[in-house]
């Protein structure tokens, strides 16, 4: 199984920022597509940011402006940047993987999820 290793999340006031990452401990050789979700109380886990399911590099309405993934690199961890909080940005962040190339076969077969990490944003 692909392990993916989530930290910087944590409580902050609105208008603050915070900065995740997210790196595979495992399969080092392996290059996977990499993104942020995230789910908030009473509702369904929503893209935030990083690659999408088409291949494509983009970040949500909601937080276009505000928020920035990043990665040095394919096989380097993925960062998001969130700066200008707002309490409806708290929830918990997921990341996530896919195998994309130079992976076992069998890991391309589901995407990964990390353990999640929770981001509280008060006013």
């Amino acid at each position: 199984q692909v392990q993916l290793v989530e930290s910087g999340g944590g409580s902050v006031q609105v208008g603050g920022s915070l900065r995740l990452s997210c790196a595979v401990s495992n399969y080092r050789d392996c290059v996977f597509a990499m993104s942020w979700y995230r789910q908030a109380p009473g509702k369904e886990r929503e893209f935030v940011s990083g690659m999408d399911s088409d291949g494509r590099t983009r970040d949500a309405d909601s937080v276009k402006g505000r928020f920035t993934s990043s990665q040095d690199n394919a096989r380097a961890p993925l960062y998001l940047q969130m700066n200008s909080l707002q309490p409806e940005d708290t929830a918990v962040y997921y990341c996530k993987a896919r195998a994309v190339t130079n992976c076992p076969s069998g890991l391309f077969l589901r995407h990964y999820w990390g353990q999640g990490t929770q981001v509280t944003v008060s006013s």
